[in-house]
């Protein structure tokens, strides 16, 4: 039995999302009419919406099969679908500067919540147990992360560590590929990058499988660069607003992922991830202020 979510609406959307850089521009501008109005898109005719996005019937059955539907009229249904079904309808996204505390409030947990739905609901199962595996064999695991996917990374370090997991992250580009040179057959290397873009990790994640280390790509993105250099794939899906360098939805969905494999690798000896979570918590309980 497969392993993977459904192929839902919802799904659909974020998948639609994360391959959108690699859309030709005809294509992407069938993207933009989709994710702007998914329920007014499902009831055009295929003509219809490529006159509204500028382009032709032809391109349009090419995005089609660019989401792994058959035809139009599988992304007419899915679309239907995610008109009247899951969260409602999210607040505008981007912070306006007559926005109130409470709308900011509201915008940002929106944001935050669909992340972490969105990306539980399309997560890959069979990635992720296999990651899973592979970490609770390693030898050493290194994670590499720069500016907020560091930040990830160090989370993953702190969780995998405390159930005694070898583990390193690096955000400094130098160590991570002297690391990755000394990695090599029954190692993991995990790279955290929001657009699988960043330069640092895509090179450190590349060095690694070249050494023989089994790679994972932590991305919202997997057709990205560095989702292209890894074994596999573990993908979130956030919708970042316009200050995107201030990485919060995506953050919280990359930290979904963490917490999701952490648990996953935790299981392979619960007892022994339980006991070992119980003597690191009595080793710091000194250092409490207590009442």
């Amino acid at each position: 039995m497969s392993t993977q979510p459904t192929d839902g609406a919802p799904s659909l959307l974020v998948r639609l999302r994360g391959v959108r850089p690699s859309l030709s521009p005809a294509e992407d501008r069938v993207a933009e009419q989709v994710l702007a109005d998914p329920r007014a898109a499902a009831g055009l005719t295929i003509s219809e919406l490529a006159v509204s996005a500028s382009t032709s019937e032809t391109t349009v059955l090419r995005f089609c099969k660019r989401l792994g539907l058959r035809g139009y009229p599988q992304l007419r249904l899915a679309l239907a679908e995610a008109s009247t079904g899951g969260r409602p309808t999210a607040p505008t996204s981007d912070i306006s500067a007559d926005d109130t505390v409470d709308d900011v409030i509201a915008k940002v947990a929106y944001a935050d919540a669909s992340a972490v739905e969105e990306t539980a609901q399309t997560i890959d199962r069979e990635a992720l147990v296999a990651t899973a595996q592979a970490i609770s064999r390693a030898g050493r695991v290194d994670v590499y992360g720069i500016g907020a996917s560091a930040l990830v990374g160090m989370d993953l370090q702190q969780k995998l560590h405390r159930i005694g997991t070898v583990v390193f992250a690096w955000n400094d580009p130098h160590i991570a590929l002297t690391s990755a040179t000394l990695l090599g057959p029954g190692d993991v290397a995990i790279g955290i990058s929001h657009s699988g873009t960043t330069t640092e990790t895509v090179e450190a994640l590349e060095l690694a499988r070249s050494r023989g280390a089994t790679t994972v790509a932590v991305t919202n993105f997997p057709v990205s660069r560095l989702a292209e250099g890894a074994d596999h794939v573990l993908a979130t899906a956030a919708r970042e607003s316009s200050l995107r360098s201030g990485a919060t939805a995506s953050r919280i969905a990359a930290l979904t992922v963490v917490d999701c494999l952490y648990i996953a690798v935790a299981q392979h000896d619960l007892v022994r991830a339980q006991d070992a979570v119980e003597q690191t918590r009595r080793a710091v309980a000194g250092h409490h202020v207590r009442y």
